[in-house]
């Protein structure tokens, strides 16, 4: 499966376009739609290359959707990209989000799941909580 629209734009309005390298609130220097991978102060970028940077990361978060939860639906798929593009991979791995998911991905406890993701830092952000509830309400769309 592939990211739809829908789920690219769920993860562009909470990254928002940044073409200057920023510290995001856990600390990593970030640029464009949250891209992190060699990143750092000082960097720039235009609209162009922050869509194609996006796409690329997109690839990576998609594979390792696809390899854990076979058999999900295309809202399911999208609201766990997003995720997981959030949170990364090794997080995401070792979830008992993507236990649940693996159990039974209609489980309605999943949605707990997701709101248990909402810090940084050891702090509640208003944004990932506000992020988590939109991935949860995708997720059982």
């Amino acid at each position: 499966m592939r990211t739809t629209t829908k789920g690219i734009s769920l993860i562009q309005g909470f990254e928002s376009l940044r073409t200057r390298a920023y510290r995001c609130p856990a600390g990593f220097w970030t640029i464009g739609y949250g891209h992190t991978l060699g990143v750092k102060a000082g960097d720039y970028i235009d609209i162009d290359k922050a869509a194609q940077l996006l796409a690329e990361d997109l690839r990576e978060f998609e594979a390792v959707v696809n390899r854990e939860c076979p058999g999900v639906n295309q809202n399911q798929f999208d609201a766990l990209v997003s995720f997981v593009f959030n949170v990364g991979t090794e997080q995401f791995q070792r979830s008992t989000l993507l236990k649940k998911v693996k159990a039974n991905a209609c489980d309605p406890a999943i949605r707990k799941e997701f709101m248990k993701w909402t810090k940084a830092g050891g702090i509640e952000l208003a944004g990932l909580v506000r992020r988590r509830k939109a991935e949860a309400d995708l997720y059982f769309s």
